[in-house]
């Protein structure tokens, strides 16, 4: 079965999940032999879609590993224990979190974070699934994950091969990907398939180092803490909407507000409007290819609805190049800065290749504002009207 090319929708209906499944039952079978693979899943629907069609295929020869990484949202592991039980998974929680936060300390940039990350998982999970008796690591790698990485925009976690990694020396497993052809929507088709929970197929996306990649620069437990009770809020009031967003989330920096070139602001948000830079650099697409750039902070001068001021991105990014995401101000603490700065991030898309911000009520974004800053830690929230090109979903 060849790559579906994501300008052919026409692909991805036509799509069959039972002849998928037939036939990846019988290649999992093969590259296995007669030994035990091990699955490492967060409970994500590409994850937990391959689990399930890999415990068809070997029933208790799977051992099925969640990575408590310190990265998840309130009660996120019972959640993901539940959904895992529910499929009969022979699952082994391993809680590693002291780890990662060890592999992370020190490190603000966004690739070496993911390698840091990607290193550390590998390494965890070769160890456990050697003790467990697995020379096979099964995992749902899908072809988002692969393109991206591929294309330099940002090295997804679970892409090894395609970087030339020798997955059997470097942590002493045989790597096997069955959906690496898929993409999300036809991995929810084939949820529906196997037989995964309606809960688990249209869970939320995310991302396979959790919190991680929406703690932007440095990882510190304060920092994490804060996101954590951010993510439940935002969460909580987007599901809410009718109909929710394709995907919502909350992402958390340092509020090191600047104020940014005074021409550049009149442009892009009027006479009274005002725009600040954050000093944090996230991951951006420009011409294809990776870029790190800034996030400008716009307040506008008028109260224009959402989807109007969707034209500023396109004027910010044109007056000044090293702009990757355009912001715009829900509420701050008087205008100054200190503590922390909350993202909040919602778009519509597809196939997440490319996506569009969801034009979220004023009234729904000042509430979540409101309760978000309820912690005095947050000295400013956000909404993410950037488009992707030139954002990437998630920031790092």
């Amino acid at each position: 079965m060849g790559v579906c090319k994501i300008s052919d929708p026409g692909a991805v209906e036509a799509f069959d999940p039972a002849r998928f499944t037939e036939e990846k039952v019988a290649e999992i079978r093969r590259f296995v032999g007669d030994g035990k693979a091990a699955i490492a899943t967060s409970g994500g629907v590409d994850s937990t879609v391959c689990a399930a069609l890999a415990h068809r295929a070997l029933g208790e020869r799977l051992v099925c590993f969640f990575l408590d990484t310190g990265f998840m949202r309130e009660g996120e592991v019972e959640e993901v224990k539940g959904i895992l039980t529910s499929l009969g998974l022979p699952l082994r929680i391993l809680s590693v979190s002291d780890r990662f936060m060890a592999a992370l300390k020190g490190k603000s940039d966004a690739e070496a974070k993911r390698i840091a990350f990607r290193e550390t998982f590998y390494t965890v999970l070769g160890e456990a699934a050697k003790a467990e008796g697995c020379d096979v690591l099964i995992q749902g790698t899908i072809a988002p994950d692969w393109i991206e990485t591929a294309g330099g925009i940002k090295t997804q976690h679970n892409v090894l091969e395609q970087l030339g990694v020798d997955t059997k020396t470097s942590f002493g497993f045989r790597l096997l990907e069955p959906l690496l052809e898929l993409y999300k929507d036809q991995v929810r088709r084939l949820a529906v398939h196997l037989g995964v929970r309606l809960d688990a197929s249209q869970r939320q996306p995310f991302p396979g180092p959790g919190l991680m990649v929406r703690c932007i620069g440095e990882v510190t437990e304060e920092k994490m803490e804060v996101l954590r009770k951010a993510t439940a809020v935002v969460e909580g009031e987007l599901s809410r909407l009718d109909p929710p967003p394709k995907q919502y989330f909350a992402a958390v920096t340092e509020d090191d507000r600047r104020e940014a070139d005074s021409r550049m602001a009149r442009s892009a948000v009027g006479p009274n409007g005002r725009a600040w830079y954050l000093g944090a650099r996230v991951t951006g697409v420009k011409g294809d290819e990776r870029a790190y750039g800034r996030m400008v902070v716009v307040e506008p001068g008028d109260q224009a609805d959402l989807a109007d001021l969707l034209g500023i991105v396109e004027r910010m990014i044109h007056e000044d190049w090293g702009v990757v995401r355009v912001l715009l101000a829900v509420e701050g603490r008087g205008g100054e800065k200190g503590g922390y700065a909350v993202i909040v991030r919602a778009v519509e898309t597809r196939d997440f290749m490319t996506v569009k911000p969801t034009p979220v009520p004023r009234a729904a974004l000042k509430r979540i504002a409101s309760r978000v800053m309820e912690d005095p830690r947050v000295g400013l929230v956000c909404y993410d009207i950037t488009s992707k090109p030139p954002a990437t979903v998630e920031f790092e």
